[in-house]
């Protein structure tokens, strides 16, 4: 599975990153391919292309705040999610994933 993703919190530092890291990690550990942009403090890092949301099978926000571009995942898949639930349950959140998709 190819997922992609934004993280983005109030602050735009910590919470951002950090969450960006747990999505990677366990994405990684159960062997799916992973892009994350992050929308913190410093503007958008790791930007999502075309090329990556067409390939997409699932969009994950991982976000307390509004996004920018959030448009351009129309037609695609998309999980939005408090940042908490990417940073202390990114496995479990991508085995629901992983099972929702089996069911459609």
């Amino acid at each position: 599975m190819y997922i992609i993703g934004v993280t983005a919190c109030t602050v735009g530092i910590a919470h951002t990153y950090i969450a960006e890291d747990k999505l990677i990690q366990a994405a990684k550990k159960l062997n799916h391919e992973v892009k994350i942009e992050t929308q913190g403090n410093v503007g958008a890092e790791n930007v999502l292309t075309e090329e990556d949301i067409k390939r997409a099978d699932i969009v994950i926000i991982a976000s307390d705040i509004n996004i920018n571009g959030r448009d351009r995942f129309k037609g695609k898949k998309v999980v939005q999610i408090p940042i908490t639930v990417a940073i202390k349950s990114p496995e479990g959140l991508i085995k629901q994933i992983e099972e929702k998709l089996k069911g459609e």
